[in-house]
């Protein structure tokens, strides 16, 4: 799931097992402003994009920060074989708290 464009995002919030106010307010929109989403409204982009990294990727926006981005980008572009084997560590740790 890496687009927004084609997801049902009423399927989402459902499957996720919340309501509509504690859906769209992890992303900042009101229970209204989300309803008109799921009737189908078009969801604007900034809207779709962090709904995916929120509600699909699972990520706390209130944790991310600037040099963490930073720091991942340098990583990735100095040392790629290093930054694979550190996201490949990192998901194996993440499936083992799941």
């Amino acid at each position: 799931m890496k687009s927004t464009d084609k997801l049902d995002v009423r399927e989402i919030r459902r499957k996720l097992g919340m309501n509509q106010s504690q859906f769209w307010s992890k992303i900042g929109v009101t229970q209204s402003g989300g309803s008109r989403y799921e009737s189908g409204r078009n969801i604007p982009r900034p809207v779709q994009a962090l709904l995916r990294l929120v509600h699909v990727e699972q990520i706390d926006i209130n944790k991310v920060r600037k040099e963490d981005v930073e720091v991942a980008e340098f990583l990735k572009a100095s040392n790629p074989d290093l930054f694979k084997t550190l996201k490949k560590e990192a998901r194996a740790k993440r499936k083992d708290r799941a």
